[in-house]
C-alpha cells in the first residue's frame, strides 16, 4: 500500500488519524477502535467492513459475547 496515501486518509467515522499495521493488512483507528481491512491493496472504509479493536486485537463487530 502506497504510504502516501495516509497523508489523505481519515477514519469515515470520527475523521480521525489512522495506524496502518502491515501484519494484518488493515487501517486502525485508535479513537474509534476501529480496525479497516485492506484488501488487494484498497482500503475498505466502510464502517460495516471494520472490526472493532479490543486491548489491539481486532474482533469482528458482530461478535456476540452476551451468550444468547
Amino acid at each position: 500500500m502506497d504510504t502516501r496515501l495516509f497523508e489523505i486518509l481519515v477514519c469515515p467515522l470520527c475523521k480521525g488519524p489512522l495506524e496502518y499495521d502491515k501484519k494484518a493488512q488493515e487501517l486502525i483507528c485508535h479513537a474509534d477502535k476501529l480496525a479497516y481491512p485492506i484488501r488487494d491493496g484498497i482500503p475498505v472504509m466502510l464502517a460495516d467492513e471494520a472490526r472493532q479493536s479490543v486491548e489491539g486485537t481486532p474482533v469482528p463487530l458482530s461478535d456476540d459475547k452476551s451468550g444468547s
